[in-house]
């Protein structure tokens, strides 16, 4: 119990510390999407500081638990976690002294000179580099496929489902690119709604309503998309963003549970478990 509670004890200590030294403390996750917002959420949680950068017109699917929506929107909320569009630099570092985890459309991260970030995370989920080296920050992070830990970033965190998902690699690559979608309820690529057709999506059904095998759920150019099993619509891309034809525009879930598209996935939490036993890791060192 001693060795508990000494645990413990530390543990609120460096968390506290962490939360009033903003500047040495900053993280900039580059992407916005569910998975980076998994990490924002449970770093802004543990008292870090966070900044966001997006595209402008954001192609994220799980919307409702994907700080990227503030592009869109101007500000929203996951699981009570606060987020906003911030148009400079000077604007992000304002909203981050008001608990608020600011998102710039920056697709470079060009705020990154400016804001200094003592920790860069690239979750950009693109399979590939798309830019990130590993002198951009005392600590740099990567999600997934494209990197390789020691040679363009410090460190990985696995990404693909099983048994390593989450494990933090300071050396070398994650495991490759399967190129299929991962088991949700049963389903692989059945449960992913990929387009028909180059347009914009125009979605008849709310995310986290429950549909039924056939059901129309969207059309792209006014080619319909139908479910093809029920369960409930798990995501659906904004429909301000322009898509192409078989590119992933949506996620249904058989296992018919609505409250799973309004919280955090396990797949989530356990990558933003990996990213923070590594900006962790580094501080303590």
């Amino acid at each position: 119990m001693a060795t508990l509670a000494t645990l413990a004890t530390l543990t609120k200590s460096l968390m506290g510390k962490l939360t009033f030294e903003t500047d040495n403390h900053l993280v900039l996750i580059r992407g916005a999407g569910d998975l980076a917002s998994g990490v924002a959420w449970r770093l802004h949680r543990c008292g870090f500081p966070v900044v966001m950068t997006e595209l402008p017109a954001p192609l994220v699917v799980r919307r409702t638990v994907a700080f990227a929506e503030a592009v869109y929107s101007g500000e929203t909320f996951v699981q009570g976690t606060h987020a906003r569009l911030a148009h400079d630099a000077a604007e992000a570092r304002q909203l981050v002294a008001q608990g608020i985890i600011p998102v710039l459309v920056d697709p470079a991260a060009g705020c990154r000179a400016e804001l200094q970030p003592r920790v860069i995370v690239d979750a950009i989920m693109a399979k590939t580099n798309t830019g990130t080296r590993m002198d951009d920050a005392p600590l740099v992070v990567a999600l997934g496929p494209g990197f390789t830990a020691g040679l363009d970033c410090h460190a990985v965190v696995e990404t693909n489902r099983g048994h390593d998902l989450g494990r933090v690699l300071w050396q070398g690559p994650p495991e490759p690119d399967t190129r299929l979608p991962g088991e949700v309820g049963g389903y692989r690529g059945a449960r992913v709604l990929r387009s028909p057709a180059d347009g914009f999506v125009h979605g008849h059904v709310p995310i986290g309503s429950a549909v039924e095998e056939g059901q129309i759920i969207a059309h792209v150019d006014g080619v319909p998309i139908s479910a093809p099993f029920g369960g409930v619509l798990r995501g659906l891309v904004h429909p301000q963003a322009a898509v192409r034809t078989g590119m992933k525009i949506g996620d249904l879930d058989a296992r018919a549970e609505p409250r799973y598209c309004f919280t955090v996935s396990e797949k989530s939490l356990a990558v933003a478990g990996g990213v923070l036993e590594a900006t962790l890791s580094y501080l303590t060192q």
